[in-house]
């Protein structure tokens, strides 16, 4: 492979030993760094730390690093979106969107204007060269594997992109950086949602969303508590829902089972694997297929509905608003709207779409 490749530098481990892999492998490699979230006061943002420590992985490759400030772009294509889906009761992924229209949208764009003919990240996962174009498929370390994350990404554009780390483990990653002595080996993995810092998140929240209090109600209807807004709760979610003790309702935890917008009403239930938490069927958006054809509706396929999920079997129907009805072997629990529904054959992931309904 010839030409110019930009490797978006975040100023942690990863992304480090993408360029390190690079430049070993004779390739001629710049840095590009994106600030994409304001600073605060508060200090939860750490764009200005990772820059530094960007700045000092550069200089220990011997690269050039650029730097881009979208910023703008991030809060108007990620940010609106994510708050606009909270207030309607959904629970995004704003990593999946960020993906989608930063990383792979106006970054690309802007690694393409530097004479660049790819952009290298550090995401565990493969592009691979098939018959009909690129594949996503799974990284081999099946505790980074970041393929759910990238199922929306348009696939003309993995044609442009590069993900070295797929065919490594973390603790791999980890010694190669150690060795060559960068100065980010022992950097801590960032957990917080996309550039917005590892901050409370439901005080986060509170700063964009107001509290609009209302009923928490059982599956039958009995009243057994106040809630302090929607958006501040998560389905399958067991802590923080501030019910008391219930008379006559024994002493198994409550768990928020569904979110009613249209009469502000919190639903919970008992025990962990209740009725109400359990779905057996799902529709989503229009898919964003990395496959040149969706499957027949008798295709063997697996779903993540989460991250962190293992594999379900299912069938994915393929409807004509280019969304999928998926039905899962086995009854899933606490699927919620707003979240991404990943489609996989094996390793390769096919593509993608947001939850929107349950049980149809």
């Amino acid at each position: 492979m010839q030409g110019r490749i930009i490797v978006g530098l975040s100023g942690g481990v990863d992304s480090a030993v993408t360029a390190l892999l690079l430049l070993r492998a004779g390739h001629e490699v710049q840095g590009l760094f994106m600030h994409n979230w304001e600073e605060d006061e508060q200090g939860y943002c750490t764009a200005a730390e990772d820059f530094q420590d960007a700045r000092r992985v550069a200089q220990e490759l011997g690269i050039a690093l650029h730097r881009v400030d979208l910023s703008q772009e991030y809060r108007q294509r990620v940010f609106t979106g994510f708050l606009a889906s909270y207030r309607a009761g959904l629970t995004p992924n704003p990593d999946v969107l960020c993906n989608r229209e930063i990383k792979f949208g106006d970054c690309l764009q802007h690694a393409l204007r530097l004479g660049a003919h790819r952009l290298a990240t550090g995401h565990y996962a493969r592009i691979e060269a098939g018959a009909d174009g690129p594949e996503l498929h799974k990284g081999i370390d099946p505790g980074k594997d970041q393929s759910y994350f990238l199922h929306a990404v348009h696939r003309d554009r993995l044609a442009h992109a590069l993900m070295p780390l797929g065919g490594l483990h973390k603790e791999q990653v980890r010694g190669l950086a150690r060795a060559a002595g960068l100065p980010v080996f022992d950097k801590r993995d960032s957990t917080g949602i996309c550039f917005i810092g590892e901050r409370p998140f439901r005080q986060f929240l509170e700063q964009y969303i107001e509290h609009t209090p209302g009923p928490i109600r059982t599956p039958d209807g009995e009243l057994v508590g106040e809630h302090v807004g929607l958006p501040f709760y998560t389905l399958g979610q067991r802590g923080g829902i501030g019910i008391g003790g219930v008379r006559g309702a024994g002493e198994q935890p409550w768990y928020v089972a569904a979110k009613r917008p249209d009469d502000n009403t919190l639903v919970v239930a008992q025990g962990e694997n209740h009725p109400s938490l359990l779905s057996r069927q799902l529709r989503t958006t229009a898919v964003n297929w990395l496959i040149t054809t969706p499957p027949p509706a008798d295709t063997d396929i697996t779903v993540r509905l989460r991250y962190r999920q293992e594999d379900q079997p299912a069938r994915a129907a393929q409807q004509d608003d280019g969304g999928v009805i998926i039905t899962p072997a086995a009854p899933q629990r606490a699927v919620t709207p707003g979240q991404s529904a990943v489609i996989y054959q094996g390793s390769r992931c096919l593509g993608g779409g947001v939850i929107v309904q349950t049980d149809i």
